[in-house]
């Protein structure tokens, strides 16, 4: 399993599960489109860019290059690279039929072929990510899950973040882990009133 320094950003949840199995980093999606008028979602990019560098890895085809080209522009230059997959024709395992371009994405590339993308993005490092400091047991013992209170408690705390509030329990250990401090995220939890 590769370590990458950075966030990596995808299109669908289909990507970032195949993507998981060849790196440690966080892995974000677009939703496809939807990035285009999810203002929560693209705060949350903008937040994350804002402490590490961004990898943006979509699919080869017209879909693909217009979500990156928007992201480009949304998000801080100096803190985005670029990882690119070939244009492979075939199509996913799971679908019926292939893309309307006849091109493989993320989700059916290789595992040689993901992880050359990501050293030639530059953000394959030596080092393993360290041990995350926001774990699920960390959560349920600070009451963000598992209780009875505990959607409103994290709903409190991702509104006192500025995350989008349908944040899943996995993807807000992502985000505490890569872009809030121990310190900070102990702040905002006292301020939470269901405390």
């Amino acid at each position: 399993m590769l370590s990458v320094n950075a966030v990596l950003v995808v299109e669908g949840k289909y990507d970032r599960i195949r993507l998981a199995s060849v790196t440690d980093a966080p892995i974000f999606t677009t939703d496809g489109f939807r990035i285009f008028k999810d203002k929560e979602q693209l705060t949350l990019l903008r937040r994350l860019a804002k402490d590490r560098e961004v990898v943006i890895l979509t699919d080869s085809d017209g879909a693909g290059l217009q979500i990156r080209n928007y992201l480009i522009g949304a998000l801080p230059d100096a803190t985005v690279r670029q990882a690119y997959i070939p244009p492979i024709a075939g199509k996913e395992k799971r679908k019926s039929a292939p893309s309307k371009e006849g091109l493989l994405g993320v989700e059916g590339m290789d595992t040689a072929t993901l992880e050359e993308a990501l050293r030639r993005a530059g953000v394959v490092t030596d080092t393993p990510r360290g041990t995350p400091w926001c774990t699920p047991q960390r959560l349920y013992r600070d009451g963000l899950c598992g209780r009875p209170d505990s959607a409103a408690k994290r709903k409190e705390l991702l509104q006192l973040l500025q995350l989008p509030t349908n944040l899943s329990q996995s993807r807000l250990r992502d985000v505490l882990n890569t872009a809030v401090s121990e310190q900070e995220y102990l702040t905002y939890l006292e301020k939470i009133s269901l405390c």
